[in-house]
């Protein structure tokens, strides 16, 4: 017969004896204390065991039929961590002294009993198992959470011997010294801290560690490490107290912060380049326009003077090509993205790339490996991907003095880039690696190759532009770069870019231009030159005169309207984009309140978070062919 008194804040007892007299006296004398389970039967009290884990004290008579209370006890042992009480005759106590011995019992009580006595006794027994039972779970714990804690965490004495760790196991030999538990590189570290840590309580640390990847790639491991006093042993001083360090891992963190470090360099570059570019490319357009008109008034057979002309001409060129690089970095999401077959774009690519590595003087072989058909489209600006693949083979070129192969090679792989559009794969990217065959560089410069104006190439050959440029483009275009290098054993740098996987509704696209045939030429249509720079005004209007075209300049919005009450209605307003007082986009909204038909054509070397409604633009500075191209376009 069982029966159950029950209340979920007081210790759960097992009363078990074949007497229910026993079981009743027992009952009356600590149901006010204990929740209580009775049964007279030892094989039904294995059953209650275990459905109430919670049982803290098993009270069991010696003597019983079927199974003796010592046996009894070393079964319920294997089920159950309860802390066991006998009771007994002095005829069993050569039974009761073999269970002591095994472990089964931890006391005994002899028939009759006294009930003061059987109170405190069971308190004991009751209370130790309680204390143990939370002792375990402490234990378990404590275990479990430095089991599935993400980082490494060290107990020490003050003197540094380890008193638990979850990096290695204690039957490591030199588990008990602290130091070991640490790899090399942040010992010395260690050491510090742990010194810091006995005068001031706490210390903290970023610490670098070089590690060697399974392919042989060098990269750096960052470690957060924390480092504090523990309040034990008790009634001690600071100095002598335990320690606990805190050894975490934070590569992941600290290459985020530093591409968010990297972003606002390029921001704040891009908005310096922005306020400067536009004068800059002013004069650009000022020099190679006058040097265009210049070229008309040497005679042919003036070699030396023509040859001084074309080097100041390709001048002009390299710097509007260092400015566009400039307004490159601090450009926001305004790249012209498309769908493109990587297949096809370097099928077109092949042979400007090829061109590329033959610049240098170096005999450099080109491998384009070819490109699956499976290869889905990527998302990306063609023009810039263009640039990045030519600024990548470049370097190539320049780190192999003596030659070498550049390898090619697109190919689908597993990657998430977490800020592509929703039209893109979010866990696939199309990975486009660039592979060189030249010196290689150390940790210290692949940590660097992509800050503004570094670079490590002799003075005159490299603006450390070409690099950050590429990394600004492939960021703003929701990709990702890697790089892979080690001295003396040639670079890889991979590009991720996004893959369509739905149509993407493009915006309507600007005109496609296609210039004048010789023998198309022009009406005599009005013009109208809008810019404040007086030898812009100047080149522009004698490149347009050239060509038998009616121009007329101003230099502000003023002095275009007045010259619209006077009777001049130009057929086409040819704007500077940035002006004083009105830029551009004010004029022509003037001007086509006036003149609703007025075609508009814009120019300037910084078009930053302008929008031009559409209207083409001229980029500075540029040449007469190309301001007539966009004109007879225009107008024909």
């Amino acid at each position: 017969m069982v029966y159950s008194r029950t209340d979920n804040d007081r210790p759960t007892i097992l009363l078990v004896d074949d007497e229910e007299e026993i079981l009743i006296a027992l009952s009356d004398i600590l149901e006010d204390d204990y929740t209580l389970l009775t049964t007279t039967d030892p094989l039904e009290a294995l059953e209650l065991l275990s459905q109430h884990p919670e049982t803290a004290t098993i009270i069991s008579d010696q003597r019983m039929p079927g199974l003796m209370g010592d046996r009894f006890l070393a079964r319920a042992d294997e089920i159950s961590d309860a802390r066991s009480i006998l009771l007994t005759g002095y005829a069993d106590l050569e039974a009761v002294v073999s269970a002591l011995n095994e472990g089964n019992v931890q006391a005994y009580i002899h028939k009759p009993w006294e009930s003061e006595s059987l109170r405190t006794l069971v308190a004991e027994v009751t209370q130790h198992c309680l204390s143990q039972r939370a002792l375990r779970t402490e234990q378990a714990l404590l275990r479990g959470l430095m089991e599935a804690l993400p980082l490494n965490l060290i107990f020490s004495d003050a003197q540094g011997n380890s008193i638990r760790s979850n990096v290695k196991d204690k039957l490591d030999e030199y588990w008990g010294d602290e130091i070991t538990h640490y790899p090399p590189a942040l010992r010395d570290e260690i050491l510090k801290m742990r010194e810091e840590t006995r005068r001031n309580g706490q210390s903290e640390r970023l610490v670098a560690e070089q590690v060697t990847t399974n392919s042989g790639a060098i990269k750096t491991r960052w470690h957060e490490l924390n480092r504090l006093t523990l309040a034990w042993p008790k009634n001690v001083p600071q100095e002598q107290a335990w320690q606990v360090c805190l050894d975490r891992d934070v590569t992941r963190r600290v290459t985020i912060e530093s591409q968010l470090r990297q972003a606002e360099r390029l921001e704040s570059l891009g908005t310096l380049a922005g306020g400067v570019a536009h004068d800059f490319n002013n004069l650009l357009a000022a020099i190679s326009g006058s040097l265009e008109m210049l070229e008309d008034d040497i005679a042919p057979d003036k070699l030396q003077a023509l040859r001084f002309l074309q080097q100041a001409k390709d001048a002009v060129q390299r710097g509007a090509a260092l400015t566009r690089r400039l307004l490159q970095f601090g450009r926001s999401k305004q790249d012209s993205l498309k769908e493109v077959p990587i297949r096809r774009f370097l099928a077109d690519l092949e042979g400007i790339l090829g061109q590329s590595l033959r610049g240098g003087g170096q005999r450099c072989e080109l491998v384009i490996h070819p490109v699956s058909e499976g290869v889905p489209l990527i998302l990306t600006d063609p023009q810039q991907l263009e640039m990045a693949l030519l600024n990548l083979c470049v370097n190539a070129r320049d780190a192999m003095p003596h030659g070498g192969k550049v390898e090619i090679k697109a190919r689908l792989v597993e990657h998430s880039l977490k800020n592509a559009p929703s039209y893109c794969a979010p866990c696939h990217a199309v990975a486009l690696d660039v592979a060189d065959e030249g010196e290689g560089m150390p940790p210290e410069i692949i940590d660097r190759i992509f800050d503004p104006f570094f670079t490590t190439k002799e003075v005159g050959k490299g603006t450390g532009l070409g690099l950050s440029g590429v990394y600004g483009f492939i960021t703003r275009c929701y990709g990702d770069i890697r790089v892979i290098s080690k001295p003396q054993q040639g670079t890889v740098m991979t590009l991720f870019l996004p893959i369509v996987t739905s149509q993407i509704t493009e915006e309507s696209s600007k005109e496609n231009f296609h210039a004048a045939t010789d023998n198309q030429k022009a009406q005599k249509h009005r013009i109208l030159v809008v810019d404040d720079e007086d030898m812009i005004r100047l080149v522009v209007s004698n490149f347009l005169e050239i060509d038998g075209l009616e121009v007329k300049n101003a230099r502000n919005l003023d002095e275009a309207l007045a010259l619209l009450d006077s009777g001049y209605h130009p057929d086409l307003a040819i704007l500077d984009v940035r002006m004083p007082s009105h830029d551009g986009p004010s004029c022509a909204r003037f001007l086509q309140q006036r003149l609703p038909n007025i075609k508009l054509l814009y120019m300037s070397g910084d078009v930053a978070n302008l929008d031009l409604g559409g209207a083409p633009l001229l980029s500075k500075p540029f040449t007469q062919e190309m301001l007539l191209r966009s004109v007879h376009e225009l107008m024909n």
